[in-house]
């Protein structure tokens, strides 16, 4: 984890964004529904709980 840090660290923000985005194309294919919904809910910094909470102000 800390190679690649390192690595998007040296990186313009934009440039490591577009590169990150490529790999999760290929790491997204290989994941479950489910494990990519997770991955996505620990993006955003919400628990999953919150699921139904946040459709609330919808």
């Amino acid at each position: 984890m800390e190679k690649i840090r390192k690595i998007v660290g040296r990186m313009d923000p934009e440039k490591a964004l577009e590169e990150i985005s490529e790999v999760l194309k290929v790491l997204f294919s290989a994941l479950g529904e489910e494990a990519r919904s997770q991955f996505l809910w620990d993006l955003l910094g919400e628990s999953s709980g919150d699921k139904v909470s946040s459709l609330v102000h919808l």
